[in-house]
This record gives structure tokens, C-alpha cells and sequence, in this order.
């Protein structure tokens, strides 16, 4: 996939975004708690968990979120109902489109089908398995396990949890992103694991979604994006005024 980054700014003016939710969640927990280069943090963006080691720059994790939300706001425009995994695979396509015009490129994507022995298992499972597999001996693997296993432990009705389970489930579908921003000063790299669930029930939590055998499918899309943090600056007070009518009620940030 090109980069596409030859007029970002008018790329980000001409996005069409979905109407502006009502405001329901207020201020959202971490949304303007200052982003900490010396801190291991992380985020619910939507339906994306992103988690960032502590060598990024604060700008560059604000980057990444703002980034990723305007990919989602685009691609939910375009695709507003992901009914099955077609829809929710032309979702991802759109999703991707947008970050290759502002500054990312995406390296070598893998679709994959998760099987399980058991008759049964439970989604957060599945999704840490299908971590270690990906990040491999990645130092910030035990970050993005933190990060699962902190939501996991939430209350069901957290505003983290409420904000990832509203944009990331459709009826008997979902979609959901798992992330790890790394790098430093100098620049960063994205790890994404994209995220589908068909099932023959209705989804609901999505992160203790339990599957059944021959009832319900998770697939999973991994890859690598390599930023230019320029190129991502450039337009970084556009994507900030384009998504900012959005942020409360699709923004959490927490320390882990």
C-alpha cells in the first residue's frame, strides 16, 4: 500500500465523518490527563486498545490516537454497518486507507482464522493467545497483555469498557483493533492486530464474548505500520480540530 501522503492536509479537510454523537460521557476518563514520556500508558480509541512504552513522546501518542480515531470516524462513514465479515473486512479497508494518507505505511498484513481444540472459548483468551503469536519476544508484549488484562478486570460498565463496547460491536458482529505504539524521539512503529467476530448470537461484551464451536468465527488481520512522525505532525492541529466534536465520547486513556 502507498503512502499516499503527498496533500495530507487537504486529505484530512476533505474526510467525511459520521454526525457527532450526543455528548453521554461527559469528560472521558484520560482524556485530558497529560500523555507522559516516562510513563507506560495506553488508551481505548473507539474500538481500538492501543498501548504505548514509555520512550514516545507525549505529542506522539496524541498523534497516534487522533490518527487512529479520524481512520475509524472515515471508515464509519463509509461502512456504517458491518453485518458480516465482508463488511467488516471492507470496514478495515477504509480504516487503512486513511492512515495511509497521513503518514503511515502498512508492512506485510496476514489474515488469519483462530481454531481452538475445546467446544468452547472465551474471547479476551483468544486475543492474548493471538498477541504472543504476533509480537513474538517484543519487549512491549507484557504491556499489551497489562493493558487486556486491565480492561478485563474493569467493571463491566466502565467508561473504558462503554466506549469500546458501543464502537467496536454490531448485532452479530464485531470488530476491534489491538495495538502496540513503540519507538522513541526519533520516530515510532505500530504493531496492529485488526479484529473480526461473526457469530450465530448476538454479540454483546466483546471482550468476554464466549465462542462456541461452529457457532461463531474470530479472525484476525496483523501487520506492521512505520509512522513518519513528520509527516503525521503536519497535520496535526487539522486531525485535532477535524475529530474534536468526537473525542470525549470516543477517548479513554488510563496508566497501566
Amino acid at each position: 500500500m502507498t503512502t499516499g501522503v503527498t496533500d495530507p492536509k487537504s486529505f484530512v479537510r476533505d474526510a467525511i465523518l459520521p454526525p457527532a454523537p450526543p455528548a453521554t460521557m461527559g469528560a472521558a476518563p484520560g482524556e485530558d490527563a497529560p500523555f507522559d514520556a516516562v510513563k507506560q500508558q495506553a488508551a481505548v480509541v473507539g474500538s481500538d486498545v492501543v498501548s504505548f512504552v514509555k520512550e514516545l513522546g507525549a505529542d506522539q501518542k496524541k498523534d497516534l490516537i487522533n490518527a487512529t480515531l479520524l481512520a475509524q470516524l472515515v471508515a464509519n462513514k463509509k461502512v456504517p454497518e458491518t453485518k458480516n465479515l465482508d463488511d467488516v473486512k471492507a470496514w478495515y479497508k477504509e480504516y487503512f486507507n486513511v492512515l495511509s494518507h497521513i503518514g503511515f505505511v502498512v508492512q506485510d498484513m496476514q489474515l488469519a482464522e483462530y481454531t481452538e481444540g475445546g467446544e468452547t472459548f472465551e474471547a479476551h483468551e483468544a486475543i492474548i493467545d493471538i498477541a504472543k503469536a504476533v509480537l513474538g519476544g517484543a519487549a512491549g508484549l507484557p504491556l499489551v497483555i497489562k493493558t487486556l488484562e486491565s480492561l478485563r478486570d474493569m467493571n463491566k460498565d466502565s467508561p473504558w469498557l462503554t466506549i469500546f463496547h458501543r464502537q467496536s460491536r454490531s448485532a452479530n458482529t464485531a470488530r476491534f483493533q489491538v495495538s502496540l505504539a513503540e519507538g522513541d524521539a526519533t520516530g515510532s512503529l505500530l504493531t496492529m492486530i485488526a479484529f473480526g467476530i461473526s457469530a450465530k448470537a448476538q454479540v454483546t461484551q466483546v471482550l468476554f464474548f464466549k465462542f462456541k464451536k461452529n457457532e461463531s468465527t474470530l479472525h484476525s488481520q496483523s501487520g506492521k505500520l512505520s509512522v513518519n512522525d513528520g509527516v503525521l505532525a503536519s497535520v496535526r492541529e487539522d486531525i485535532a480540530a477535524k475529530i474534536k466534536k468526537f473525542t470525549s465520547e470516543f477517548v479513554a486513556g488510563l496508566d497501566v
